[in-house]
C-alpha cells in the first residue's frame, strides 16, 4: 500500500513502535487482540487497528503540499478536511481558511475567490454544485483535491448501479459531508435516492416500499432526506444499497439485508436480482478495521476505556458506541480534556453536549484502560493521553522499560 509523507509532529515515540510491533508479529492482519502496554499500576490496552486511515494520510499530505507550493497564495477549505480539531487547527494556524462549516453554513463568501486561489475539496468531498460553482470561478479543484479514493469507490457503485435505474438508498448521516457529496452524484446518476440513518428508517421506509403507507406521509416522514420527483409507486421497484463509509459496518449489513428481505416479499425470490442490487463492497476497510479492533477490545477485563477524536467524527462515535456497550467509556478530543485523577471532560455524543465527570478513575491498586481513537486522530494524541494519566497515577514503571515488553493481550 501507499506511504505518505506525514509531518512527524503527528507521529508517536509509543504508538509507532506498537504498530511496528503488531506489523512485524500479524503481517496479515488476523489477530485483533489488543496490545498491552503495562506500565506496572496501569495497563493501556491499545486496539489492534486506530488512527490515521489511507484517506486521512492522503488528505494530510495534499493538504501540506498545498502550503509548501503556494506559499504567497489565499489557501481555503471548502469546510474540514477531516473532523479532528488537532489537524484542522494547525491547517489554519498555517494561514489555510476554511469556506463552510462541517454543516455547510458558509463562513467566507465565494464572492471574494479569485482564479489566482487555492481552493482544497475536503477528505470527504464535495457536492457536484459546489465544484461547479468554484469552477465557474476558474478555480481549478483537481491538484489539490483530497478526496478519500474509497469514498470515490462508493460514488462509482452509485454511478453503476444507477445506470441501471435502481434507486439508491444511502445508509448515512444525512447532514455530513460525506454523505451531502454522495447524495448529490447519487441524484445525478439514479432518478431516485433516499438517506437513511439507521435500520429503525430503513423500516419505516419499508412501508413505503410495500405500499402500506402514502406518497403524503412519505414525503413528511423523509423530508429532505429524498430526491425531488420521486414517486413511490414507481421507484420502490429496484433498490440498491450504498452508504456513508464511515459509519456502523455491522449497520449497513444489517440494513442491507433488511430491504433485500423487504424486496423479497414485493416480488418474490426467483426475480430478487432484478429488483435489489448487491453493493456490500462499498464498505471502507479502515473503518471496518477499526470497528473489528473494538470488539476485541470488548473482549477484555479493562475498567473503563477512552476513545479520542474530534466530536463530530462519525467514525470516532461509531467506537464510542461499541465500547459502550460493555465499559464506562469516555469521548475525549486531546489529552487536555483530563483535568486530575478526578476529573475528566468528555463528549456525550447521544445528546451532543460536553460533560464533566469525577471519580472517572476507579480506586484500584492495578488500572486497566483501553484506549482507542479515530481514522482522523494523531498517533500522538494517544501518547498524550496516556502520559497525561501516568502524570496521575502513581509507581509506573518507564515508558522504555514498557516497550521492551510488549505483548498481546490473549482472546483465549
Amino acid at each position: 500500500m501507499k506511504t505518505f509523507t506525514i509531518p512527524e509532529f503527528y507521529r508517536s515515540p509509543i504508538i509507532s513502535q506498537v504498530k511496528q510491533y503488531r506489523k512485524l508479529q500479524d503481517p496479515r492482519k488476523k489477530d485483533n487482540s489488543p496490545t498491552v502496554l503495562n506500565f506496572g499500576t496501569v495497563s493501556y490496552y491499545i486496539a489492534r487497528h486506530f488512527g490515521f486511515c489511507f484517506g486521512v494520510e492522503n488528505a494530510i499530505e495534499i493538504a501540506f503540499k498545498a502550503l509548501e507550493e503556494n506559499p504567497d497564495k489565499n489557501i481555503y477549505l471548502l469546510s474540514e478536511m477531516i473532523h479532528n480539531p488537532e489537524v484542522n487547527k494547525d491547517l489554519t494556524e498555517r494561514g489555510v481558511k476554511f469556506l463552510q462549516d462541517t454543516y455547510g453554513k458558509q463562513l467566507i463568501a465565494f464572492d471574494i475567490l479569485t482564479p489566482n486561489d487555492v481552493v482544497m475539496i475536503p477528505a470527504f468531498g464535495a457536492p457536484l454544485e459546489l465544484v461547479a460553482c468554484l469552477e465557474q470561478k476558474g478555480i481549478k479543484t483537481e491538484k489539490y483535491n483530497t478526496t478519500c479514493p474509497f469514498v470515490e469507490r462508493v460514488w462509482k457503485k452509485s454511478e453503476q448501479i444507477g445506470k441501471t435505474n435502481h434507486t439508491i438508498i444511502i445508509h448515512g448521516k444525512y447532514n455530513h459531508e460525506e454523505t451531502r457529496s454522495t447524495f448529490s452524484r447519487s441524484a445525478k446518476d439514479s432518478q431516485a435516492v433516499v438517506v437513511v440513518k439507521d435500520l429503525e428508517e430503513a423500516k419505516k421506509l419499508a412501508n413505503y416500499i410495500l405500499g402500506k403507507k402514502s406518497q403524503q406521509q412519505f414525503e413528511l416522514e423523509f423530508a429532505n432526506r429524498y430526491t425531488n420527483g420521486l414517486q413511490i409507486s414507481t421507484h420502490f421497484n429496484k433498490l440498491g444499497v450504498i452508504n456513508q463509509t464511515t459509519m456502523l459496518a455491522t449497520e449497513t449489513s444489517e440494513i442491507t439485508e433488511f430491504l433485500k428481505s423487504i424486496m423479497i416479499e414485493k416480488f418474490g425470490t426467483e426475480t430478487i436480482k432484478n429488483h435489489f442490487a448487491e453493493t456490500h463492497d462499498t464498505l471502507c476497510y479502515a473503518t471496518n478495521e477499526n470497528q473489528d479492533a473494538t470488539y476485541g477490545l470488548l473482549a477484555t477485563d479493562a475498567d473503563l476505556a477512552i476513545v479520542i477524536g474530534g466530536y463530530n467524527s462519525s467514525n470516532t462515535s461509531h467506537l464510542v458506541e461499541l465500547c459502550e456497550r460493555k465499559f464506562p467509556t469516555y469521548f475525549i478530543s486531546s489529552e487536555k480534556e483530563i483535568e486530575n485523577n478526578i476529573t475528566i471532560h468528555h463528549f456525550d455524543y447521544h445528546n451532543k453536549v460536553l460533560k464533566t465527570s469525577t471519580n472517572f478513575l476507579p480506586k484500584k491498586e492495578f488500572l486497566k484502560i483501553i484506549i482507542t481513537s479515530g481514522a482522523s486522530c494523531p498517533d500522538s494524541l494517544l501518547d498524550a493521553v496516556m502520559n497525561k494519566l501516568n502524570s496521575f497515577i502513581k509507581n509506573t514503571i518507564s515508558t522504555d522499560e514498557v516497550l521492551m515488553k510488549l505483548e498481546t493481550y490473549s482472546l483465549k
